[in-house]
């Protein structure tokens, strides 16, 4: 995944996003922990919440593509993967609840051989 492909005017756009995972706007809103309607009004699509968002959940995407073979395989992992060390929460959750860098070291510690 090349994060210049979610790019339309300057932003990260939702539906492009969406596309490529095939699935709709508003789950993705869901996944994300945003409100149904934040990808529907330009204001709410370029508001920093929203932006960063996506912004965190293409960089772990794109940190386990290599790993699970594809964009959409990525995409299931990070709504269903049970994370051990944070108490069955998965990637998604811990993103929501602002920890995306938890998320980031815990694969740190797998790249670098480690354990959970």
């Amino acid at each position: 995944m090349h994060f210049q492909e979610f790019i339309e005017d300057q932003v990260f756009s939702p539906t492009l996003v969406a596309d490529t995972l095939r699935t709709t706007k508003s789950e993705v809103a869901a996944t994300l922990g945003l409100g149904k309607d934040a990808f529907t009004r330009a204001s709410r699509i370029r508001a920093r919440k929203s932006q960063v968002r996506l912004r965190q959940m293409l960089e772990i995407l794109n940190r386990v593509e290599s790993a699970t073979g594809s964009p959409l395989a990525a995409y299931a992992w990070f709504r269903a993967e049970p994370l051990p060390g944070f108490g069955g929460a998965t990637p998604d959750q811990l993103l929501r609840d602002g920890r995306a860098d938890d998320v980031h070291a815990y694969l740190d510690r797998i790249a670098a051989g480690g354990y959970a």
